[in-house]
């Protein structure tokens, strides 16, 4: 790649013949007579950029641009993704299976794996110490900085940043400016770096010009997978699901044609997605050579949550049921038991309790279809019922102001009439025919019970929580 008669950057074919950045186009062409020079197109490379920072949205949500670089925040992905060397394969991987030839560094500083990244340096500094000795080792040819600030430093004899770190910073302040030395400190970790995080678009169009003509649909696979990664990337970020997206085809008299795209439900996989690329393109014919594709997202919504059971991660064998079963051979079968409710009025009478094991054996022998009734069917024949029921009803204190708790009780809701179990009266153990009036009420404490009132009078039964 070549900007202003000079070389900015080469692939490793042209590294290994000796040509590198900074180069005069003449002396690239004496060392290697059939080299191909393109002009850079800083407007495709920020487009390029763009899309690898939407594909980077399925790593982290925290990316940031720079003109020559793409920033990453890992540090609160790395459990997410089983630790670093897991995360670094993903993304090295990730980046190769696009074809994109990658000069990367970790580092526990933007500026500092921006440097380390650009120098090629390919390695993990996550130590402080590691990230010191990383960067005295670099060059002090750092472009940002300036020819000016680059000659000084060469007619000091300075050629590293080791070198340029050991000098008094009161010196180079006055010598080099302020730029240079702050730009040491951030690299280092010694001065806040803050990042201007990349917005992710709130609709998504990418667009990605071919190098060369194409006139086979099949050969426009490769090109539309970079795409539906950028694509996946952002629905991942967004927490979208897309249900239909087109690609557009731009051929070389300028008309457009449009290739839908439309999985069987709404998704958010590149790989299912890929897969209906494929196919489409394997039966498509173009009328015309291809020049640039776009990829439209046209309908996506919003992800439904989910929320996992508690056994969601149980090995085979090992759920919910399975567990019951050993702690029931553990303790005993008395000592592990759910509460079921029973067709009963009374209150002390309408819950049992029973063998977990048994009741799901019958549930699964007895399901029927469920039929949902509308909620406003239901609440208004719902009583208002507390979670804890008094072992036995416990008599109250009357006064001219109604029953007393804590303090006088303020009657909440009308009365409730339960008459039943005449049919067990006398039996042994039996509750026996009641009759009572039950009530919601309040003390001054703010304490919310259930009582009720029979024939002998006030009684507490129930508390709310």
């Amino acid at each position: 790649m070549v900007q202003r008669g000079r070389i900015v950057a080469g692939d490793p074919v042209a590294t290994r013949a000796g040509i590198f950045p900074g180069q005069k186009r003449s002396t690239a062409l004496g060392l290697q007579p059939g080299l191909r020079l393109f002009e850079r197109d800083e407007g495709r490379e920020s487009a390029a950029l763009h899309a690898m920072a939407c594909w980077a949205g399925r790593f982290t949500p925290v990316v940031s641009l720079t003109p020559e670089a793409l920033l990453l925040e890992i540090g609160a992905c790395l459990r997410l993704f089983g630790g670093l060397s897991s995360l670094l394969d993903l993304v090295l991987n990730g980046a190769a299976g696009q074809a994109w030839t990658l000069r990367w560094a970790v580092a526990p500083t933007p500026l500092g794996a921006r440097w380390l990244a650009q120098a090629g340096a390919d390695a993990v500094f996550v130590e402080p110490a590691d990230l010191h000795a990383g960067l005295d080792a670099l060059s002090c040819e750092i472009p940002a900085w300036g020819e000016t600030v680059l000659r000084r430093l060469q007619a000091f004899g300075i050629q590293r940043l080791g070198e340029l770190n050991r000098l008094p910073a009161a010196g180079l302040r006055l010598r080099l400016g302020d730029g240079p030395v702050d730009d040491c400190l951030r690299a280092r970790g010694e001065l806040p770096d803050p990042q201007v995080s990349f917005v992710f678009p709130e609709v998504f169009v990418s667009r990605l010009e071919l190098p060369s003509r194409v006139e086979h649909a099949e050969a426009l696979i490769f090109a539309g997978q970079r795409l539906l990664a950028a694509l996946a990337g952002w629905l991942n970020v967004r927490q979208f699901l897309v249900r239909a997206c087109a690609l557009h085809l731009t051929h070389d008299d300028g008309q457009v044609s449009t290739l839908p795209l439309r999985p069987g439900e709404a998704t958010a996989d590149e790989g299912l997605l890929l897969r209906l690329l494929r196919e489409h393109l394997g039966q498509y014919r173009l009328h015309g050579p291809v020049e640039a594709l776009s990829l439209h997202a046209d309908e996506v919504f919003a992800r439904p949550g989910q929320s996992a059971a508690l056994f969601d991660q149980a090995l085979a064998g090992e759920g919910v049921m399975a567990c019951l079963a050993r702690l029931q051979a553990r303790l005993g079968v008395s000592a592990v038991r759910v509460l079921a409710g029973r067709a009963e009025h009374r209150p002390e009478c309408a819950s049992t309790f029973q063998d977990p094991l048994a009741v799901a054996t019958n549930l699964a022998a007895t399901a029927m279809p469920h039929f949902p009734v509308p909620a406003m069917s239901t609440v208004a024949a719902t009583p208002t019922r507390p979670l804890w029921l008094l072992p036995e009803p416990q008599a109250l204190q009357e006064a001219l102001d109604g029953p007393h708790w804590h303090g006088p009780l303020a009657l909440l809701t009308r009365p409730e009439r339960l008459e039943s179990g005449w049919w067990d009266g006398g039996e042994d153990g039996a509750r026996g025919d009641v009759r009572r009036d039950y009530f919601v009420a309040r003390n001054r404490h703010g304490q919310w019970v259930w009582i009720f009132r029979d024939a002998r009078g006030w009684f507490l039964h129930g508390l709310f929580a």
